[in-house]
């Protein structure tokens, strides 16, 4: 029994990068999209956060990135 869960366990630690790494894809396009609408210039920080699902607090910071 133990050495079953044992060969599961790759396996699992596979799935869980594969998570992580489309979490990490769709928080680097969520702030891509982010940068190009701050870019244009035409909506607010917080429609920009609604629009992309980001926090209004991340689009600021992602704002101020770009003034640098």
């Amino acid at each position: 029994m133990l050495a079953e869960r044992i060969k599961q366990w790759p396996e699992r630690w596979e799935e869980k990068g594969r998570q992580e790494g489309r979490k990490e894809g769709q928080l680097e396009a969520k702030q891509s999209t982010a940068r190009n609408l701050l870019a244009l210039g035409v909506l607010t920080k917080e429609q920009i956060a609604e629009a992309t699902g980001l926090s209004v607090e991340d689009v600021a910071q992602l704002q101020a990135d770009l003034k640098r």
